[in-house]
């Protein structure tokens, strides 16, 4: 909700990575401020990224809270302890997110510096769906998909009792980067239809969250590699 209603207002072009620095109050900011072009559109950016990830991902980790909170339902520091696992979780997808937002900069800067890529800006596209699709026949794909999909071995593994904040930092930082293992491909696809795209938001994250946490999940995997390859192969085919 809060980043539908962020896109909808007259600063939902901060979602969009080209506008942040061109026109309105956060180009004057910019301006003004050192490395003001680098600080202001990281930390807008950080916040959607946090925001997206939360929205789309958060739900794909709920067997994993839901046995957290039984194991530790008698805690008096329960509720501390789950946010120490959410933020972790978080944390990993934010420095995944990062890494994202760098390649895009990168990539935008090379769209600029070269005449064939700017009116072909197309193939950028078409090769992330061809990337995403090809990634979802992976091995690790699938390896990084079966951890997810056993929250048990996550809170066996990191859960010990000593040092409890300390372990469930790390029990949400561990299941990050195996969720971010099996879904970064998928995520990148937002750099393609727009970070704030509220719709794409909700239909990617139904997607991984029925690939993590239904019984059938796995068997999107394929179909879903499919038709990432026809959709990048239907632009390639449109645009040559």
């Amino acid at each position: 909700m809060t980043l539908y209603l962020w896109e909808r207002s007259p600063y939902g072009r901060y979602l969009d990575h080209g506008s942040w620095t061109t026109m309105g109050l956060a180009a004057g900011i910019c301006r003004v401020l050192p490395a003001g072009e680098i600080l202001l559109p990281g930390l807008l950016y950080v916040g959607g990224w946090l925001l997206m990830t939360a929205a789309m991902m958060l739900p794909t980790t709920l067997p994993l809270l839901r046995r957290f909170d039984r194991l530790i339902a008698a805690r008096g520091d329960r509720v501390k302890l789950l946010v120490l696992l959410v933020t972790g979780y978080l944390l990993v997808w934010l420095g995944f997110g990062m890494a994202a937002h760098l390649l895009d900069l990168a990539l935008h800067a090379l769209v600029r510096r070269s005449t064939w890529l700017a009116f072909h800006a197309w193939t950028i596209g078409a090769g992330v769906l061809a990337v995403a699709g090809l990634f979802q026949f992976s091995r690790l794909k699938y390896y990084c998909l079966d951890r997810c999909r056993t929250s048990l071995s996550f809170v066996i593994q990191h859960w010990h009792g000593q040092t409890p904040r300390r372990n469930a930092l790390r029990l949400g930082m561990h299941h990050g980067l195996f969720c971010v293992g099996c879904c970064w491909a998928i995520m990148l696809l937002m750099f393609v239809v727009g970070t704030g795209n509220v719709g794409w938001m909700l239909l990617l994250g139904a997607v991984m969250a029925a690939e993590k946490n239904l019984t059938w999940g796995r068997q999107l995997s394929q179909p879903l590699g499919l038709a990432l390859l026809g959709w990048a192969w239907l632009i390639t085919l449109a645009n040559s």
